[in-house]
């Protein structure tokens, strides 16, 4: 009986170990994935590139998405994340000369656009940003400025409107760009000023405002030092800035590196 037991102790203790190797060994590896942390502004654009990505290259791609101020404080804080791609380029410039981005990663990618969102069934007549000061507008989302790229441009081109005094009271600040669009999208707000890329693909109206109203969002990306798929992540950093990346970016109302000059700092 004792032997017999033992005889089934073996047999469990082979299969186990078998059940091990399949599992580690290298023909049997799971893929790689890589987390991205990128700003909200990119989540349509970034999703598509990343099924594309992961067709091309059995690498996987998880995606964090949110402000790009706090992203950047995660990755300050020690997040694990291989690839940071920012509304603003000042973002990845703070991280690189904290040592925490791959100094010759760093690229531009994206300028992006902001617009003037209202609801389809608004009875409100939005077409201009002036328009945000008419009394019957009571209440206006933005990004918040503190750490949101595209709230800093939705202030800069209040200001430069010179409605800022008139709009300021109204507002109602998202945590980032693509929860700006919510608040509008679901009644809470009159109007909102967010994303091209993000406008494009809602049910929506909405009015491109000029650029010269804020500064450019020159949006750049960059590796984060502590990955430990550095291949895997310049990988993907270039693929973003090349022909099949380019062609989804540029669908989405960005303006790209090359078709319009963009200059780094």
């Amino acid at each position: 009986m004792q032997r017999i037991q033992l005889l089934l102790l073996w047999f469990c203790l082979s299969g186990f170990l078998v059940s091990c190797s399949d599992g580690l060994g290298p023909g049997s590896q799971q893929p790689a994935t890589l987390t991205v942390s990128a700003a909200a502004d990119l989540t349509p654009a970034f999703q598509e590139i990343g099924r594309l990505f992961e067709q091309e290259t059995g690498t996987k791609v998880t995606f964090n998405f949110g402000s790009t101020g706090q992203l950047a404080q995660q990755i300050e804080q020690g997040a694990p994340v291989d690839v940071f791609a920012a509304a603003n380029v000042s973002f990845v410039d703070e991280l690189e000369q904290q040592g925490l981005t791959i100094p010759d990663t760093k690229a531009l990618y994206a300028r992006g656009r902001i617009t003037l969102w209202t609801r389809a069934d608004s009875p409100l007549k939005i077409e201009r940003i002036e328009d945000l000061a008419k009394a019957e507008v009571k209440r206006v989302a933005i990004a918040n400025p503190e750490h949101a790229p595209y709230g800093i441009a939705a202030r800069e081109a209040l200001q430069a409107a010179g409605i800022w005094q008139h709009v300021e009271p109204k507002l109602v600040f998202g945590e980032n760009v693509a929860q700006t669009l919510q608040y509008a999208e679901t009644g809470n707000v009159d109007a909102a000023i967010v994303a091209l890329s993000l406008s494009t693909q809602s049910k929506g109206r909405y009015v491109l405002l000029p650029e010269a109203l804020h500064q450019p969002l020159d949006q750049a990306l960059a590796v984060i030092t502590r990955t430990q798929l550095e291949s895997q992540a310049r990988q993907f950093a270039t693929f973003i800035n090349g022909p099949q990346g380019r062609s989804v970016m540029r669908k989405y109302g960005f303006i790209l590196p090359g078709e319009e000059p963009i200059t780094a700092k």
